[in-house]
């Protein structure tokens, strides 16, 4: 049985959560409004989990520094397309997000991730660290009854290490080419090749930390979100993002935007200070996910020797 009590947690949070599990229903009740579809017709959200920082309570709240824990939702839902982000949960995030900073009623960013039960069940089986961490830390929220959760079973050693060694060397491979691309770009005088080059490279270099340390990432390029889920994993990555003075939060809402903005809007425009300052910071970023990588990694090949022997 999953945990249900939101005790350690203050009434403010408590409500903020309850809107949240509130505009999750409604919006995707929307979304399947009208669907002739069988699997939309019936389609239905299964569970709603708290994960994260504060599930664990052990969540941040640093306006002065810029800090701020978001929650993290885990959407179960009966059907494997109905977890079409794009399809069906666009118009809940831009909800939550205006919530959040327009009409100031949720107090935390909210960051959400939709799986299907089936898909869910099998990472279970696969032994995805960061789903048997949900499930045995988790809060639901809401759970329908008679949807139970397979038991998790465990990698070995050895198979925890082969796939994060790939993920690494997949991953980490390509941010350092994006990196070098922002570079010369740069030097070009190409602002916007730079920017979408310095996104690309930031999100890659988040995906190989998330994948190396629980073989699981999120299929999206939202950086906010990433760095969230990146940062309450190990807080040292924090560092690679000052953001208390108002040019920090600038650039990296330059970065963020760069990803749709930098291709397709004539209005995108970025300094070559702003540049100068995103090189720089996603250079650190590459420095502190190798750090990371290489302790991940020196654990995995002690513990897979370990249980050879």
């Amino acid at each position: 049985m999953m945990k249900v009590s939101l005790d350690h947690l203050p009434e403010s949070k408590r409500r903020d959560l309850a809107r949240v599990v509130e505009i999750l229903f409604a919006e995707f009740g929307e979304a399947l409004a009208g669907k002739t579809a069988e699997h939309r017709k019936t389609g239905q959200i299964l569970k709603v989990i708290l994960f994260g920082s504060h599930a664990r309570g052990d969540w941040v709240d640093d306006p002065v520094g810029g800090y701020v824990s978001d929650y993290d939702i885990l959407v179960v839902v009966n059907h494997d397309e109905l977890a079409d982000v794009q399809s069906y949960w666009t118009k809940a995030d831009d909800r939550l997000t205006a919530e959040v900073t327009i009409h100031k009623r949720i107090s935390a960013p909210v960051n959400f991730i939709v799986h299907s039960l089936h898909d869910l069940n099998k990472k279970l089986r696969r032994g995805r660290p960061f789903f048997i961490d949900i499930v045995r830390d988790g809060i639901a929220l809401y759970e329908a009854q008679n949807h139970p959760f397979d038991p998790p079973q465990k990698l070995s050693p050895a198979e925890v290490l082969k796939e994060a060694e790939g993920y690494f060397e997949e991953w980490f491979a390509s941010a350092a080419a994006f990196l070098k691309g922002a570079v010369f770009y740069r030097v070009e005088q190409r602002p916007k090749e730079a920017a979408f080059s310095l996104h690309q490279a930031t999100e890659r270099l988040y995906h190989s930390f998330l994948l190396v340390q629980t073989l699981y990432s999120p299929k999206s390029h939202r950086l906010g979100f990433l760095r969230s889920q990146c940062e309450q994993a190990d807080e040292h990555l924090q560092a690679a993002w000052p953001r208390s003075t108002r040019f920090e939060q600038r650039c990296f809402e330059l970065l963020r935007r760069a990803y749709v903005d930098a291709r397709y809007s004539p209005h995108y425009k970025v300094t070559d200070e702003e540049l100068d300052w995103l090189v720089s910071r996603v250079g650190d970023l590459q420095q502190l996910v190798r750090e990371s990588a290489d302790i991940r990694l020196g654990a995995l090949r002690e513990a897979a020797a370990s249980d050879r022997s």
